[in-house]
């Protein structure tokens, strides 16, 4: 896809949602959205422990107001708002992610319906919010 390509597609509110991408486009990823004058958010989850750790590493990433209750709901809330992070639009870059993936929680799962549904409110007020999680080209050959 070449970076007018990607543009389009990041532009489309209808669109955004969580997704799994190749991680070689990361790059790009982020100089389209930048270019596109949205809030380019790098998440690292590498050595990501468990719910508390993911919290505490997005709360600092995006940063969250002290009223950040360091949980699903508080997350949904904060992800829902961004007032203090005004932009034209979100793309969150959750990094090194496959280990914390892979627990054997409800967590990853939990925080995808998270993502899915602030996208999906950002997208009634015609705003993208992306949260991307590249991966390595072997990954998600092993998820298709």
């Amino acid at each position: 896809m070449n970076p007018q390509q990607l543009r389009e597609l990041l532009a489309d509110p209808a669109q955004a949602g969580a997704y799994f991408v190749d991680a070689r486009d990361t790059h790009a990823m982020a100089e389209a959205g930048a270019a596109l004058g949205y809030a380019v958010v790098r998440i690292d989850l590498s050595g990501c422990r468990d719910k508390a750790d993911l919290l505490m590493r997005a709360a600092a990433a995006l940063a969250f107001p002290d009223w950040f209750g360091h949980n699903w709901d508080a997350l949904a809330d904060a992800l829902e708002d961004l007032s203090w992070l005004p932009a034209a639009g979100y793309l969150l870059l959750l990094e090194h992610a496959q280990d914390w993936q892979a627990q054997a929680s409800d967590d990853p799962a939990t925080l995808l319906d998270i993502l899915n549904e602030s996208s999906a409110l950002w997208a009634e007020q015609r705003k993208p919010f992306w949260a991307l999680f590249p991966l390595p080209a072997e990954r998600l050959d092993a998820m298709a």
